[in-house]
């Protein structure tokens, strides 16, 4: 806040630009591509390299998510998006996994787009904070992604 108690804005976090420099990158390296099995075969390269990068735990988890979302709804596409795991559907984002170091939060998440098929009356849950993968919550995130391309 300013001395005058009004809030100022203070602009992105350092994480929030290194994200769109992300974003940025994945644009024109997705643009130079050439036909669109390649396309699919890199953007897969891309996505597993980037959560090779992972420190330890997020990477631990990263590789589980990932694995159950590509077997649990085939028809999604894995890309980078922001600089993290996501899966899209016609080209559409669908779900994305945010490792918890990405803005130094303590937990991962594991996020839906209104791409996604999770409506549930008026109000329901499109992001999920992810602190362990046990068994439990590897089928409820394996319902959660065949649900949501339904």
């Amino acid at each position: 806040m300013s001395s005058d108690g009004n809030r100022t804005y203070q602009g992105f976090t350092a994480e929030e630009r290194a994200a769109m420099k992300e974003h940025a990158q994945e644009q024109k390296k997705a643009a130079r591509r050439g036909s669109r099995a390649d396309k699919a075969a890199e953007a897969e390269r891309d996505v597993l390299a980037k959560i090779a990068e992972m420190q330890d735990s997020d990477r631990i988890m990263a590789e589980r998510v990932h694995a159950i979302v590509t077997a649990s709804a085939p028809a999604l596409a894995s890309k980078l998006w922001y600089g993290m795991p996501a899966y899209t559907l016609d080209g559409k984002i669908v779900c994305h996994f945010q490792p918890a170091a990405k803005f130094k939060t303590r937990y991962a998440t594991l996020g839906f787009s209104d791409q996604a098929n999770l409506d549930e009356g008026p109000i329901w849950p499109t992001t999920f904070a992810l602190t362990a993968l046990t068994p439990d919550v590897e089928t409820r995130i394996s319902a959660l992604v065949k649900r949501a391309t339904t």
